[in-house]
């Protein structure tokens, strides 16, 4: 996985053990225009999974662990789960040791020229350790395509596009430019600006700089590894150029080995480190969901993942709140609860213990005649009520009392006869 392609690789079936053939795979490459490259990757992998049937396992290189997370999210987006993640350099190590490239070297530099930067990793191939690791991105294949854009303009065969999208399809030239003098001595492409002209000789003048610097930090890492090497993997697209492999041997006093198609040397190590990834098992809720949860909440036999826990989660949920309102006694009341007004009287309802909120262990058993007084001081004491002290009765109707329902009774008062004296009978 490049800035400027997506490599996809699938190896041939009835391949020796041990051994692989550079050539038995099966080999796409998608250009990335305007999208980004773990968005295209992902969508590549999802469509190969739907319409090629047989693929079982799917393995990513990665470069960095930024890189990784980006392809993870994008792995996300698609929903696509059977798959893994490789470093960049271990895939290379795979192929090159499947295919025999590094046989007999214990130490070795891998130099990956790829058309975003250059990455130079100081390697054990027993171990597969990496000891010293760098990165650049002002060496790049985009660089060299540069400079053939600005030789080019420079001579005056080529006019500066007016534009970005000029530009562009300039640069894309100047690369296929590059690509084709890896094998020959001449290249002449026609384009709307002009005529691409560009010899080997000059082109080697061109990038010369470029490469020897490209090997003076080979140099530079190696030392930085305190480790001695006895071989360089050279790959990516730029290790086509014979110009590379020539200035890396005689800096470096090494043999340099380029496999077959270096730009895929990647992708079909990483499809040769491809295994199977077993799907997380959701463990089943526990017996008291089954215990407390109703019928119309039971998971249905066949959901997604995330659905089943979704599910698996709410039963919980559920389960809990209601043993917590059985432990404390709420249940009944609630259920018990009508309209009636507060200040209305109640009468305390008798209940039975509940053997299902208590430890079997714990239950009391029920009591028998002659335990009434041991089951009254278990039993919990009724509620207390604040009482105040009784009024005195009220006296004792009289005849002079009226007394009117509803009413406390009226006491009428006696006259006496010299208040008001009656005539005298006649």
């Amino acid at each position: 996985m490049g800035a400027g392609a997506v490599r996809m690789a699938r190896p041939h079936t009835g391949n020796p053990h041990g051994h692989v053939e550079p050539h038995s795979f099966d080999l796409q490459t998608i250009p990335v225009s305007g999208q980004s490259v773990e968005e295209l990757a992902a969508e590549a992998i999802g469509v190969t999974l739907e319409t090629t049937p047989g693929i079982a396992a799917t393995a990513i290189a990665y470069r960095s662990e930024q890189h990784a997370r980006a392809i993870r999210a994008a792995m996300a987006r698609q929903q696509l789960t059977n798959y893994e993640l490789v470093p960049e350099v271990g895939a290379a190590l795979e192929f090159a040791q499947s295919t025999g490239d590094i046989r007999g070297i214990s130490s070795l530099v891998v130099y990956d020229l790829g058309s975003s930067g250059l990455s130079v990793s100081v390697v054990d191939t027993q171990s597969r350790e990496i000891r010293h690791s760098e990165r650049t991105s002002d060496i790049s294949g985009d660089y060299l395509d540069s400079l053939i854009r600005e030789q080019q303009i420079a001579s005056g065969r080529i006019a500066h596009p007016p534009d970005a999208a000029g530009l562009a399809a300039l640069d894309a030239l100047c690369r296929e430019a590059k690509e084709q003098l890896s094998s020959n001595t001449a290249v002449a492409l026609p384009s709307e600006q002009g005529l691409v002209l560009l010899a080997q000789e000059n082109f080697e003048s061109l990038i010369m700089l470029a490469i020897e610097s490209s090997a003076r930090m080979a140099r530079d890492v190696i030392t930085r590894s305190d480790r001695p090497v006895h071989g360089v993997l050279a790959i990516g697209g730029c290790a086509r150029i014979p110009l590379v492999s020539k200035v890396l041997e005689r800096w470096m006093g090494v043999p340099v080995i380029v496999p077959e198609s270096p730009e895929t040397v990647v992708a079909r190590g990483a499809a040769l480190l491809a295994r199977p990834v077993k799907p997380e098992v959701i463990a089943p809720s526990p017996s008291l969901d089954d215990e407390l949860s109703p019928a119309w909440l039971s998971t249905p036999p066949k959901r997604g993942k995330r659905e089943i826990s979704g599910a698996v989660l709410t039963v919980s949920a559920l389960a809990v709140v209601a043993a917590i309102g059985l432990g404390l006694g709420y249940g009944p009341q609630v259920l018990q609860r009508d309209s009636h007004s507060e200040g209305s009287p109640t009468v305390p309802a008798t209940t039975t213990p509940r053997s299902t909120t208590h430890d079997p262990q714990s239950v009391v058993a029920p009591a028998t005649p002659s335990e009434s007084p041991a089951a009254e001081s278990v039993a919990a004491p009724p509620p207390r009520r604040q009482t105040t002290e009784a009024p005195p009765p009220p006296p004792a109707p009289g005849p002079n009392t009226l007394v009117v329902p509803g009413l406390p009774p009226i006491v009428v008062p006696t006259i006496p006869p010299e208040v008001f004296p009656f005539p005298p009978p006649r």
